[in-house]
């Protein structure tokens, strides 16, 4: 080799890590000194004031970290250097040493001072073994280290810092997790709203139960202030103030996550704005602030809206409303702001009593009767049993759109229609006037979803009993007393006691990571997807014990779902916080569809939507139509909230708001005669369209052996009329759980079933030829058999 080569290769060398030029000189100074385990006890020291340095929080949940791939090595322009200095190596010899290092205890302790754990050990050595021994040619520095270690030169353990280094190419997390925890602080929300801290605020909590009036005073400073926002928990109360606030001679606009409506004509902001609790603005001021059901700071999915209105709005007086469990939280989370909370107390308008008599039977029913089920099931199937005994229900439930609920409201409370009974899930617990003279519980039992993202069937709780049983005998209806019971016999004595329950007191407030924190972590970890980077955040976010990080399982779904189009990182966020029904595989695969167009740079106009959905849309047939129209109802919603953040891509919203407003009038059609769609359904064994969990109870199942129980015990009625479904209309049929999972498609239905008919008929004309062939043998064989 010349002296020039040799000198460009050794400069090369020196031009290399720390790590490796101490891994060189104890290799070089080991066959004079013998083994170097200070080498290894210096690193652990490092290791050491590392770890120590991040201040002693959690340990992170590695089941999280997901490796990356780091391709070997290929073949080097300028020549195997390592090789040239010293000499080829030996594969099989590398293999063995590697295996050794593998199984050092002092190693693998080592690594876990740095963060290994024994998985990430594990999967670190794996990923190193195979780019070591697939590599063509190695960096210069461990080539000649493995070099040493082959000729007894240097020890084993001076592969560490290389496999150090390898580890957290593939574990990027490793290197920052200091960074990343201080990205994920949370520990302190007030100092997030500057704007809100720079003012004194005053807080007034109007607590009470529903139809106490708490609301009605709150709302009546919002009334007579210069400014003022209301922020509501859903589209139908902010439509409520909004048309209040302008009948009253306040002008308000109304902005919604899929509408914004201004009312002066030269299209300025009005001095009032009534919004939905997610949309309200925290650097606006206003004079008066009113946030309604302040007990949703707890929910597990949508609490940390109310958490950030009520430390974030910019307003001097800012009214709450909600339940008494609520005031010591609230109290708490302004005493770190310095803001005293003034608490004013409200009692029930009118009397309500829990009835000593369950209803037992639908003959009982009177007028004013409001029926409360908590599955879709059991709404039709209380709507067909009224229908059989001549009288005429409402129904609303929760993903009917907001006409159609309020259609269906108006209907039930208009004195002079026929309509007097009600057929509802908890959907009526907010947002609907609604004149009930009774409540009757047609179970106890609802699923829910807890702050772990775990699917729960449980007893109500006290605070959704009592938010239900308080619809009934509200002071602006007709009905001065309300009366609450339920269905079944058994389940009197259980419903009595949630309400004599005291409401737990509510522990901690809600909080959601932002945009701007997730693209600072993604900055560190550029390579890891969003819904890792969301579990990662999760995993090392540090909050007081006053909040609570919201559950993100729908966030994560969505990041799942569009992970493989290519997007920006701000505008994947704002996709996956696009409110979408994952039961409803329509709804999902037009989230997809929309993001496709979006990454292609096409613009989602009117023409494409209409042939999305295949507009025009026929009335429902049955309820599965109905089903259907109601998700593409949910569809248009979407395109909606999408084209307030990507005007120019989704650029027909007035168009398709028109659209929607036919296909309400569609829908709303469609429940008005949903006795009609759930006979044709049953027939033809359509009504199953939900999947209930078998552990612990199965709801549909029971539902119906209740039925036939009260039906054996019905005297007025012929039999025939009350008898319950067939069995197998207990059961979903299999293709109705892979088109609910959205494993199959309708379409993809009918092409499988005209498949199998086209397979029948090949079937049965073979099954014939074969059998004419052998029987035309048998005769000849034996002319005498028949």
């Amino acid at each position: 080799m010349s002296f020039p080569r040799c000198a460009l290769l050794w400069a090369r060398l020196s031009a290399g890590r720390q790590a490796g030029h101490r891994a060189a000189i104890c290799s070089a100074l080991r066959p004079h000194f013998g083994p170097f385990p200070g080498f290894l006890g210096q690193v652990s020291v490092l290791a050491t004031t590392s770890s120590s340095a991040s201040g002693g929080s959690k340990t992170p949940n590695t089941a999280l970290f997901v490796p990356l791939s780091v391709k070997p090595q290929g073949p080097n322009a300028d020549g195997d250097v390592g090789a040239e200095l010293t000499r080829p190596l030996d594969k099989n010899k590398v293999k063995e040493i590697l295996d050794k290092f593998y199984k050092r205890k002092e190693v693998q302790k080592l690594g876990a001072d740095y963060g290994l754990d024994a998985r990430l050990f594990h999967q670190a050595f794996i990923s190193f073994r195979n780019y070591i021994m697939q590599s063509h040619s190695l960096d210069v520095d461990i080539h000649i280290v493995l070099n040493d270690i082959c000729f007894g030169a240097a020890h084993v353990d001076d592969l560490f810092p290389f496999f150090l280094r390898h580890a957290k190419q593939i574990f990027p997390v490793l290197e920052c997790k200091d960074d990343l925890r201080k990205i994920s602080d949370l520990r302190i929300p007030p100092n997030w709203y500057p704007d809100a801290r720079a003012m004194q605020r005053k807080i007034i909590f109007h607590s009470g139960p529903t139809n106490s009036g708490k609301t009605y005073h709150a709302i009546q400073k919002y009334f007579s202030a210069k400014s003022g926002v209301y922020c509501g928990p859903l589209k139908l109360l902010a439509h409520e103030i909004f048309e209040k606030s302008n009948a009253a001679g306040v002008p308000c606009d109304l902005v919604t996550g899929e509408e914004r409506v201004t009312v002066q004509p030269d299209g300025k902001q009005a001095s009032h704005v009534a919004c939905t609790v997610e949309m309200c603005s925290v650097t606006t001021p206003y004079e008066v602030a009113v946030i309604d059901e302040i007990q949703m700071i707890r929910d597990p999915a949508r609490g940390w809206a109310w958490t950030r209105a009520l430390l974030g709005l910019c307003a001097e007086e800012i009214h709450l409303c909600g339940e008494p469990a609520a005031i010591d939280l609230v109290t708490e989370l302004m005493f770190t702001t310095g803001e005293e909370v003034e608490v004013q107390d409200y009692k029930r308008l009118t009397p309500i009593s829990v009835l000593d008599r369950a209803l037992e039977s639908l003959d009982n029913l009177r007028p004013g009767d409001c029926i409360v089920c908590f599955s879709k099931n059991d709404i039709y199937s209380v709507s067909r049993q009224i229908e059989i005994r001549g009288l005429e229900s409402a129904v609303i439930y929760g993903s009917l759109p907001p006409g159609t609920k309020l259609a269906q409201a108006k209907k039930f409370n208009d004195p002079d229609d026929p309509c007097k009974i009600l057929v509802a899930t908890d959907a009526i617990g907010m947002g609907l006037n609604l004149s009930i003279r009774r409540i009757i519980f047609y179970s106890l039992i609802k699923p829910s979803i807890n702050e772990k993202g775990e699917k729960e069937i449980e007893p109500i709780t006290t605070s959704q009993a009592l938010q239900i049983a308080g619809r009934a005998g509200r002071f602006s209806s007709q009905f001065k007393e309300g009366e609450v019971t339920t269905m079944n016999r058994e389940d009197l004595s259980l419903l009595k006691e949630i309400l004599n329950r005291p409401v737990d007191p509510i522990r901690a407030a809600g909080l959601h990571p932002t945009a701007e924190q997730i693209e600072m972590f993604a900055y560190h970890l550029p390579d890891t997807t969003l819904s890792n980077l969301i579990d990662i955040f999760v995993d090392f976010s540090q909050v007081d014990g006053q909040y609570f990080v919201c559950n993100m399982d729908d966030f994560k779904f969505s990041a799942e779902l569009i992970q493989h189009i290519p997007l920006s990182l701000r505008v994947r966020y704002v996709f996956c916080t696009a409110p979408i029904n994952k039961k409803q595989p329509f709804v999902c695969s037009s989230l997809l569809q929309f993001a496709r167009q979006y990454s292609r740079n096409e613009p989602l106009t009117f023409a494409w939507l209409r042939r999305h959905i295949k507009w025009p849309l026929l009335p429902p047939k049955n309820i599965k139509d109905l089903v259907d129209l109601e998700a593409i109802h949910d569809v248009l919603d979407l395109y909606l909230w999408l084209s307030y953040r990507f005007m120019d891509m989704f650029p027909d919203a007035s168009i398709i708001r028109d659209l929607q407003k036919e296909l309400d009038a569609i829908i709303q059609d469609g429940v008005h005669n949903i006795t009609k769609l759930i006979k044709i359904s049953e027939t033809r064994k359509l009504l199953n369209l939900e999947s209930f969990p078998s552990e612990r109870q199965s709801r549909l199942s029971g539902v119906l052996r209740s039925q036939a129980r009260r039906a054996r015990g019905t005297k007025a009625l012929g039999s025939k009329a009350a008898e319950p479904p067939s069995p197998d209309a207990r059961e979903l049929s299999l293709a109705s759980r892979l088109v609910q999972q959205g494993l199959l498609t309708p379409d993809m239905l009918k092409q499988l079933e005209k498949e199998w008919m086209t397979q029948q008929i090949e079937r049965n004309r073979e099954r014939t030829e074969s059998e004419t062939h052998s029987k035309g043998t048998r005769r000849k064989k034996e002319p005498d058999s028949d």
